[in-house]
């Protein structure tokens, strides 16, 4: 037996600074139509668009641990955009977000999936957020991977895609 989920109810990370990233990640929601559900001085969550985010402050004794992505745990997570036009708009509020390091403008990346569009920048802590846009269906249609008559599954994956 199999079940197909419907998204991903929640992400929840661990904040070094919660003054810092507060400011950060509501704005960041709210801009996105979340609403603030939960928020307090160490807690903030916001819910919207079938998902949450959740930040919380780290305990005294397990602050300043910089964030790498290369470490074991999350990489990045990734919005999906329903529209090409949201990922530009959502590049025009980050760039002017205190707190916020672009790692990428909006760019083309037809080497993960047909039609692939996103920006990728990082909170405070250095924690990686995407946002992308692929239209229709992508890998499961027309020339996806995964589409009828299509390639099938890669052996590759990493900066150059899949």
């Amino acid at each position: 037996m199999t079940i197909e989920v419907n998204g991903i109810a929640h992400i929840q990370m661990t904040v070094n600074d919660i003054d810092k990233s507060m400011p950060f990640w509501e704005s960041l929601c709210h801009f996105l139509e979340m609403e603030t559900l939960v928020r307090n001085e160490t807690t903030l969550y916001c819910i919207g668009g079938r998902t949450g985010i959740l930040i919380r402050q780290a305990p005294e004794d397990k602050r300043l641990s910089l964030y790498d992505q290369d470490q074991v745990g999350l990489h990045h997570f990734c919005f999906r955009a329903k529209r090409r036009e949201d990922v530009d708009a959502l590049y025009a509020f980050v760039i002017n977000l205190d707190n916020c390091k672009v790692v990428h403008g909006p760019e083309d990346g037809p080497h993960f999936a047909p039609g692939y569009y996103s920006i990728l920048f990082e909170d405070p802590d250095g924690i990686r957020v995407e946002i992308n846009h692929v239209p229709g269906k992508g890998h499961f249609e027309g020339k996806g991977r995964l589409a009828p008559g299509g390639p099938g599954p890669s052996s590759v994956y990493g900066k150059e895609g899949i």
